[in-house]
């Protein structure tokens, strides 16, 4: 299966999701796509986890960040977010992925982080 098999005008494979560059609003890269978190029954993504690495100073932290507030832009490759640095220095957070634990809390504790803006 070459790479043209996995990716179209409008859909992309998971596995190039990960790893792809995150921008903020200024255009300036602030990290990169862990993993994508998606609805069993829905079949939707309904989060992006971003691996910030250094750019809050906190080492390999990880944050969930709503599907719906990440933008795909062309000319810079990757997605870009406007959530703010500040807004993400309080957010739901996860160090390790052992500490991952997505269970219904989990999902609320974003939810409710994030509320309708992005929902």
């Amino acid at each position: 299966m070459g790479m043209q098999d996995r990716e179209t005008s409008n859909l992309i494979g998971s596995d190039k999701v990960e790893g792809t560059t995150v921008y903020g609003a200024d255009r300036k890269e602030i990290g990169s796509v862990e993993r994508v978190m998606i609805d069993k029954r829905s079949g939707q993504v309904k989060y992006a986890v971003l691996s910030f690495g250094g750019f809050l100073g906190i080492g390999d932290d990880y944050y969930p960040l709503p599907w719906q507030s990440l933008t795909y832009d062309e000319s810079l490759g990757g997605y870009v977010t406007n959530v703010t640095e500040d807004r993400l220095k309080a957010a739901p957070k996860y160090s390790d992925e052992s500490s991952w634990n997505w269970s219904d809390q989990s999902e609320s504790k974003v939810n409710k982080y994030y509320g309708s803006t992005f929902m």
